[in-house]
C-alpha cells in the first residue's frame, strides 16, 4: 500500500495546485458558478486524496488487502471522473461533461463501501 500513500499524497499536492490555480487564475474570467463548480472539484479531490491516504494507514489493519486495494483504486477513478469533469465543465463550458461526473460520485460510493466491507471482519 506504500504506492498509494504516494498517490494519495500526490493527489492531494495537485488539489492544492488546482484549487490555487482555480482561486488565482479563474476568479473573475469564468462565471461565478462556474468557479463554484470548479471548487467542488478541489473540495472532493482533497476530501478523496485524504481518503487514499486514509485507505493505505488501514490497509493492515483490515480483513481484506483487496478490499482495501479496491477502496483506494475508486476513490483515486472517482477523483479523475468527478472532480476532473467539474474542472473541465468549469473551464470548457461543456455540458456534457456533466454526465461523467456521476460516474465518478458512484466511484467515490463505492471506494468508501469497499473500505466498510474491508473492516466490517478486521482483524485485531
Amino acid at each position: 500500500m506504500n504506492r498509494y500513500i504516494v498517490i494519495g499524497a500526490i493527489a492531494a499536492l495537485l488539489s492544492v495546485a488546482i484549487g490555487a490555480f482555480g482561486a488565482h487564475m479563474l476568479e473573475g474570467r469564468i462565471p461565478a458558478e462556474d468557479l463554484d463548480v470548479y471548487q467542488t472539484g478541489v473540495h472532493y479531490h482533497m476530501f478523496h486524496a485524504l481518503g487514499i491516504l486514509l485507505v493505505a494507514a488501514l490497509a493492515d489493519k483490515l480483513s481484506s488487502r483487496a478490499a482495501a486495494l479496491w477502496a483506494a483504486r475508486l476513490m483515486l477513478i472517482g477523483i479523475v471522473l468527478f472532480s476532473g469533469s467539474l474542472y473541465l465543465l468549469a473551464v470548457t463550458g461543456v455540458k456534457m461533461l456533466g454526465a461523467i461526473t456521476p460516474l465518478g460520485g458512484v466511484s467515490f460510493i463505492a471506494g468508501w463501501v469497499c473500505l466498510a466491507l474491508g473492516a466490517r471482519k478486521s482483524r485485531k
